[in-house]
Formats: structure tokens, sequence, C-alpha cells
């Protein structure tokens, strides 16, 4: 097989690049050059936001069996490397989101649910949803809904992660000491490791699937408990959770999701559109999940190589609670 990444040298798009090389794939890899590519591809630079920045994909003579996209600003840049490559790809994967549904969610949503309005394939960057949206419309226009891919995430972790969820709760677990848990303790989790959302990519691209799939772990995968409990250990156990109410949290006007990655208060919209959407059109087609155990230890292990601090995207906001707020409402500042 003939992969075609646009990006491939950080996060999501790495992962796919190391697995589709791992399959013995051929890889080229369209990046900006600011990062470099996994060894053993053949790279073509070029910026999508800039004027000409495709002309060395277009200039390029290759032909992919599939292209993946990860694309999330401007969704006039995936409906212009889509337009370019048509005639040239077979299929055409793009990484979008479960932002994409409108809010409120109804619990257990499915791919039929309702798309947020006010998306265009022709527009420039606005707000995450709408450009993800935007980004699907593209790729839609340009190959069709039989070449196409429509993978919409959720929550995704795992080693390469470059916006700061996971990579807190393992440093703030390493600095040790009392550790405010946000509870309850079981409450199921949906995520998605980055390597499986890759290895289920190639999957597709594989088996020639189509359309929109909902990617995450099947609800209750992991939960709240387990997540942290491994953050603990492998981390050298030196943190000692806390378990604190979600009222106390919310009274403290602490953020869910924000200042405390991943979690979100039970009961909520909030919660039933975060960790609770249907998988079972993924799951039937090939999608598995490795346990949270090994997501967590491995992340780890690739924050260590690192010296224990994760890259952070610049157009991505930082996460993680003040350890000042967290004192006050332990009782321990």
């Amino acid at each position: 097989m003939r992969l075609l990444m646009l990006g491939g040298t950080q996060f999501a798009g790495r992962a796919v690049v190391e697995a589709a090389l791992g399959r013995g794939w051929e890889v080229t890899v369209f990046h900006r050059g600011r990062h470099e590519a996994p060894p053993g591809v053949r790279s073509l630079l070029g910026d999508r936001t800039e004027p000409g920045g495709l002309d060395a994909l277009a200039e390029d003579p290759g032909e992919w069996d599939v292209v993946v996209d990860t694309w999330s600003a401007a969704p006039r840049a995936v409906r212009d490397a889509a337009r370019l490559l048509r005639g040239r790809a077979r299929r055409y994967v793009y990484v979008s989101s479960c932002s994409v549904y409108a809010w409120a969610r109804a619990a257990g949503y499915a791919e039929d649910a309702p798309l947020v309005e006010g998306a265009s394939a022709d527009a420039e960057q606005t707000a995450y949803a709408q450009d993800k949206l935007g980004g699907e419309l593209a790729v839609l226009d340009a190959f069709g809904e039989d070449r196409s891919v429509l993978a919409r995430s959720g929550l995704i972790l795992g080693p390469y992660e470059n916006i700061g969820r996971l990579p807190w709760w393992l440093a703030r677990a390493a600095r040790g000491g009392p550790m405010l848990a946000p509870g309850p303790r079981d409450l199921p989790l949906q995520y998605l490791d980055v390597r499986d959302l890759a290895e289920w990519v190639l999957h597709a691209a594989e088996r020639e699937l189509s359309g929109p799939y909902n990617l995450a772990s099947p609800q209750g995968h992991t939960t709240m408990g387990e997540l942290l409990d491994t953050c603990v250990t492998v981390t050298g156990g030196a943190a000692e959770l806390r378990w604190t109410e979600p009222e106390v949290i919310l009274r403290a006007g602490i953020q869910p999701w924000t200042e405390l990655p991943v979690w979100v208060p039970p009961g909520s919209d909030l919660y039933d559109g975060l960790h609770n959407r249907g998988v079972s059109r993924a799951v039937a087609a090939g999608l598995s999940c490795r346990p949270v155990e090994e997501t967590v230890a491995d992340t780890w292990r690739w924050l260590q190589d690192l010296g224990g601090v994760a890259p952070q995207r610049p157009d991505r906001p930082s996460s993680g609670l003040d350890p000042e707020v967290e004192a006050k409402v332990l009782g321990t500042g």
C-alpha cells in the first residue's frame, strides 16, 4: 500500500506514519519542515496556508492508495489538497472530530446525529467544530461518499501527545503529595489511544471502508479511578489521590476538561457529549482498544525520553490545575 500523509510529524499523523511503516507500506509525508519526519519516509515540503504551498505536491508524479489528513484549521486547505489529489489517490481518510455534532448531544449519539451549522468547505479558519465539518465537506466534494472515510475521533491520548492532557496528569502524579482526584472514582471514560486510531485508519484504507465513524473506546473501557491509579503507579507512587466530589470541584470554580483534563462531571450535557458516544459502527468495522495501563505506561516512557516535558501545540490552550488552587480545595495550602 502507498500512503500519502498530510502532516505526519506530530501526534496522530506521526502515529499513522509509524503504523504504516510497521506494515511495510510505502509512505510519503507532506509537511512544513518544522519537525523532523520519521525515518523511512519520503518527504515533500510545503505550507498549505501559503500561496503556492501545494506546489511540491502538485509537481510530484506520485499516486497513492490512500491519503490521510488530520488538518483542523481553515477548511479551504483540505479543499485545495483534496481537489489536487482526487485523480491521484484511491481513498481519502480525514481525521475529523466528534465536535462536528450539534450541541447538546443525546447519550449514545451515533453517526446520524445532527451536525453543527455554519460549516463550509471554502471557509477560512473560524471555530474548531465548523472547521472540522468544513474539512469533511471538502473531502466529500472531491472524493465523493464512496471514496471518503470521515474518522470522527473523540479524546485522543497516548505517546506524542502535544495537547497536554495525559502528560499533565503524569507530571502531576510524578510531583507527588496530596493530589486532587475528581470523582466519582468509578466514572466511565471514553478515549482512544492514538496508536489504535492509526491502526484503524490503515485498516479502513485496506478494507476500502467509507462514510463517517465515531472513533473512541466503548464507554466504560476505563474509569477515572483506573486512569489516575495507573498514573500514580507508573510514575513511582509518590502521589496520594484525594478523591473529591464533583460539587466541591465546581463550587471552587475549577473548569472541567481544561483545568482537570479528561474529567467532566457525570450527569451533564458535557459528559454525554464527551464520554458517552455510540461507537458500535467503528467496533464492527475493526476498531480495537488497548488497555489503559499500556497507554499510560507508554506515554510516561515517551515523556521520560523527552526529559519529562511534553511538546505543546501553540494553537491549543494549555491544560492543568494551578497548584495553589489544588492545595486550597484539598485544605493543604
